[in-house]
């Protein structure tokens, strides 16, 4: 039997899981990775960690599947869209300020560049910012190399490379310093529908003028000349070290690498609409919602359809020949944990946890369920108002200065207390979703299908709360496992198994529960929508008072 490996890595944790050729999950690993924060705003990893945790999770998942190596023929990789300093022996470089090399890794969700985002946006009058959605987020690398620059010059000047960490990896597995069309064109600017007309893809004005005018002059030597699309494979294959690491064969097909969240994309979003039935043949009105530490919301056309705040239209940067515009939220899972696990109640829940046997949000829910008897769960909320931007917002406000805040707080921390703020702040994620969906249907698309995975899509207040505040369906993936399921898909490709990322998706992608919208609801998620939308406005006029004031 022929088997594929998808391997992710995301904010937390790295994981691998084993595939048959139809994308069943034969055995997955998952182990942890470790972030440090040695200042407010700053996160860091350490690129040999977490390929020591890959390492350990594709030995297990061999182990468990008790497969042969030789019958694994295609490997894929997807990784949060961080940002990776190596030396020319690949040893890594520092991006810390206190100069520990283990640390060259800035995360996607460090916020250190947002003055040197600020002076990017302001650079001029340039292309690339018609395909970010109009501003270049801090979450994307050119602020955070822009950074490096100004505060690490040393570590700036011994790099010779960086990476993407998708990209990283597939170095990591086959020695190629060859680059991802998905990250490339996502994270770092580059404009691959000049690419595809036999242009360059990097633009030479706009990095001068962004003061990175060195990676120009060394012909973009350090952040990559060769850019491949997905479903290409890297190289030979595994070189004999990382096969020797990893537990495989060596020349094991690896596909180009993709970022974690577009992996998810292609692990579901060709999925039918039932099981058993067709390949949906337009994919314009789905949206794959990808949740975890943060959300990213992706959406594909034939057509370059622009949205403000929204990033992209990226050409080919998720499905090949079709162009992607990415929604997302900063804190999603990272904001429900904050709120939780920061509370008078906390140690109530955790208490009740234990001596359940069940999760933090499983006692939440079952308390809703419980204040609810004699009404919605839903209208729990009335007097209770949660604007989600603890860490900013993506889109399609596009603002990483905002700031959250809570309407409603009383004198009390009871578990009552708790729930009913978890379940407002849940809301305020799902009204931010369909916040997203209005921006971009006002654009073209016609979304009214949601298919998501993620840890969300084990919560089902999460799931019915938002099919009934965006009035879409809901369809979960038969294999939850879309991320690395999306990657396994790509290592299928690259092995020549499947023709095309387009046929792998078919093949190996399912539909699962479908969940309905209910309208009952209707009335009164349009008035906290409105006032969801009230937050937003109110704080501006809070920042205009006080920036008055300061003057």
């Amino acid at each position: 039997m022929d088997t594929f490996i998808g391997i992710d890595v995301g904010t937390g944790s790295a994981r691998a899981g084993l595939f048959d050729g139809e994308g069943k999950l034969l055995s997955k690993h998952s182990q942890s990775i470790q972030t440090w924060r040695p200042r407010p705003h700053y996160a860091e990893q350490s690129s040999d960690d977490i390929w020591s945790a890959i390492t350990a999770c594709t030995r297990a998942v061999m182990k468990d599947a008790g497969v042969p190596p030789e019958s694994v023929k295609g490997i894929g990789f997807d990784a949060t869209c961080s940002l990776v300093a190596v030396a020319a022996d690949g040893q890594p470089v520092t991006v810390s300020p206190d100069g520990d090399d283990a640390h060259n890794i800035i995360v996607w969700m460090d916020h250190r560049a947002l003055a040197e985002t600020d002076q990017v946006n302001q650079a001029g009058d340039f292309s690339v910012y018609e395909f970010v959605g109009g501003k270049i987020s801090p979450e994307m690398e050119v602020p955070k190399l822009l950074w490096l620059k100004k505060h690490l010059p040393e570590s700036w000047k011994r790099a010779a490379y960086f990476f993407d960490l998708p990209d990283y990896l597939t170095y990591r597995a086959t020695g190629s310093t060859g680059r991802s069309l998905c990250s490339t064109t996502c994270k770092w600017t580059y404009l691959a529908h000049e690419a595809a007309e036999g242009r360059s893809g990097w633009q030479d004005d706009f990095f001068r003028a962004a003061g990175l005018e060195d990676l120009v002059e060394e012909g973009y030597a350090r952040i990559g000349t060769d850019v491949k699309p997905m479903g290409a494979p890297v190289a030979q294959g595994l070189t004999e070290t990382a096969a020797a690491e990893l537990g495989l064969a060596p020349g094991t097909a690896v596909g180009v690498s993709i970022i974690d969240a577009h992996a998810g994309g292609i692990g579901m979003i060709g999925m039918p609409e039932k099981a058993g039935g067709e390949t949906p043949s337009r994919l314009d009105n789905r949206l794959a919602l990808i949740g975890g530490t943060s959300s990213c919301h992706m959406v594909v056309s034939a057509e370059k359809r622009p949205i403000p705040g929204v990033w992209g239209p990226y050409y080919s940067a998720m499905v090949p020949g079709l162009w992607l515009n990415e929604g997302g939220q900063s804190a999603v899972g990272a904001l429900i944990d904050h709120v939780i696990f920061n509370h008078g109640a906390t140690e109530t829940m955790m208490q009740a946890s234990r001596e359940a046997g069940l999760t933090p949000y499983e006692i939440l829910n079952q308390r809703l369920t419980e204040l609810a008897q004699d009404g919605p769960v839903h209208a729990l909320t009335k007097d209770l108002h949660v604007c989600p931007y603890f860490h900013g917002n993506r889109s399609p406000r596009a603002n990483p200065h905002l700031l959250g805040m809570i309407s409603g707080l009383q004198l009390s921390a009871t578990l009552d207390d708790l729930a009913r703020l978890y379940l407002a702040t849940v809301q305020a994620i799902a009204y931010g979703t369909r916040h997203i969906i209005e921006a971009m249907n006002a654009s073209g698309y016609a979304i009214d299908t949601l298919v998501c995975c993620g840890g969300g899509i084990k919560n089902p207040v999460f799931l019915q709360q938002h099919a009934d505040i965006t009035q879409c369906r809901l369809i979960l993936p038969e294999e939850p496992e879309a991320v690395i399921l999306g990657s396994a898909m790509l290592g299928a490709v690259a092995a020549g198994t499947y023709e095309s990322v387009q046929a792998a998706m078919a093949a190996m992608s399912r539909p699962g529960q479908v969940i309905e919208p209910s309208t009952q609801a209707l009335p009164y998620h349009q008035a906290k929508y409105t006032v969801f939308h009230q937050l937003y406005t109110d704080q501006l006029a809070y920042q205009k008072v006080m920036d008055a004031a300061a003057e």
